[in-house]
């Protein structure tokens, strides 16, 4: 059974632009770069918002290097690239936004949401590209809730949303550059359930609401992230409380992480180039669209 490395937890909210009370819960320059191949974790919410007559959100701007993984828990975001992707997500929807060679984008509430209010609620990572990869072509990946299998475990004891990767033989629709999983598992108030990650992958259990217990005894309450060990390949959680849980993992990307601000490349000459590309107009840009501003 795999053990404890260490857990991690921030209860220091700041706000990206004025739609997104997040919570860093990692970044790419502490425990992403245990967490390969996640760079970096936001945890916005659970918030209340009232109702509004703009959009709230944040406004253009770049990316290079990585992809951005936004999974809604409720609320809506809608999102547009200058690569021409985009949509609305809204509970249970994902985003799988590719960045690759560059590209500039927004993420904003939805019209029904500003207009009505209500709570928000949504995990964002960045997920690292390999070497090779890293100038690959803009794409986005609009995944339905429908589309995310969904494994219920034996005995009402709750189930796993499979987004990424394979959980007993079902498979998540978001396709990567590097083998991972992520689930999106609830676990009922008592329930014991085991799972097991490939060996040598990374491993983390983030708990975004209740109490649960590794197999090895720990406990872990709401927002605080537990780093096990790579191998071997199991692991237990058990629900003291209703548990909403996100269970993520990979194959480490075994190559230099080299960030700043929106860029995560492999050398300060690739950091500097991307500036460069930037403010040069090669990433594109967004029109002003009436009621986006932040």
């Amino acid at each position: 059974m795999k053990n404890l490395v260490t857990t991690h937890t921030n209860n220091q909210r700041h706000w990206v632009g004025d739609g997104f009370p997040v919570r860093t819960i990692f970044g790419y320059n502490d425990l992403g770069r245990r967490l390969s191949p996640f760079l970096l974790m936001d945890y916005a919410g659970p918030a209340d918002f009232t109702p509004a007559n703009h959009l709230r959100g944040v406004g253009e701007h770049p990316h290079r290097g990585f992809e951005t993984v936004t999974i809604v828990y409720s609320g809506e975001v809608t999102h547009r690239d200058s690569s021409g992707g985009g949509g609305m997500i809204t509970p249970g929807d994902v985003q799988w936004m590719t960045a690759g060679s560059g590209l500039v984008h927004e993420e904003m509430h939805g019209k029904d949401f500003a207009a009505k209010g209500g709570n928000f609620e949504m995990i964002q990572l960045w997920v690292n590209l390999p070497a090779k990869d890293k100038m690959t072509k803009p794409r986005y990946q609009g995944i339905k809730n429908a589309q995310i299998p969904r494994v219920e475990f034996a005995n009402g004891a709750g189930y796993a949303r499979i987004i990424a990767g394979d959980y007993e033989g079902s498979q998540g629709p978001a396709k990567t550059f590097t083998p991972m999983n992520l689930w999106d598992v609830r676990l009922a108030q008592g329930a014991e359930q085991e799972f097991r990650m490939p060996k040598g992958h990374t491993t983390a259990v983030f708990v975004l609401s209740g109490k649960v217990s590794l197999g090895t005894g720990e406990e872990l309450t709401e927002a605080t992230i537990a780093i096990l060990e790579k191998d071997p390949e199991n692991f237990t959680l058990k629900a003291s409380e209703d548990a909403k849980i996100l269970i993520l993992g990979g194959a480490p990307i075994e190559e230099p992480i080299v960030g700043y601000g929106p860029f995560v490349m492999n050398s300060m000459q690739e950091i500097q180039q991307a500036f460069y590309d930037f403010q040069a107009g090669k990433m594109g840009s967004l029109d002003r669209v009436e009621g986006t501003e932040s």
